[in-house]
């Protein structure tokens, strides 16, 4: 078990990925000539567990549903995201990242996975069980803390 200083080492060490993973967001923002809020939108339509609609996309986004509408309007105009039929609810639309958003976002983010993908080479099985663990309930706890209420 850890003791005192241990946890604020991996507390601090916790905050400072999560600031860096904000830079790198605002970086890639610029290199790929979005909106903040965009990237954000465009990164939650990739990476939700279950596909998003607008007034999901709102609530992830912290937007109010109008206002979802006009970004998702202004993505789809711009190629990165197109609505599709919901199979379970004809009278409900999901969104899909376009092959050009995707494109587009490896082009940018391949030095950065080139070097975690080196980074997680040097781990063992062990230390990687560890690792997606403690990143697993780390991500549930944030989910926790942002969820309303």
């Amino acid at each position: 078990m850890a003791g005192e200083r241990e946890r604020d080492d991996v507390a601090t060490a916790l905050r400072r990925l999560l600031q860096a993973g904000r830079e790198m967001h605002t970086a890639m923002a610029h290199r790929l000539d979005l909106r903040m809020i965009d990237l954000q939108a465009i990164d939650h339509v990739v990476t939700a567990e279950e596909s998003l609609g607008p007034v999901e996309l709102a609530r992830r986004l912290g937007i109010r549903s109008a206002s979802a509408s006009v970004l998702v309007d202004r993505l789809v105009d711009a190629g990165h995201l197109a609505r599709v039929p919901d199979p379970d609810d004809g009278r409900r639309t999901r969104l899909v990242a376009t092959d050009h958003a995707r494109r587009e976002a490896r082009r940018a983010l391949t030095p950065l996975l080139t070097e975690l993908t080196a980074l997680t080479s040097d781990l063992d099985a062990h230390d990687e069980a560890v690792v997606v663990d403690f990143l697993r309930r780390a991500t549930a706890a944030m989910r926790r803390a942002s969820a309303p209420g």
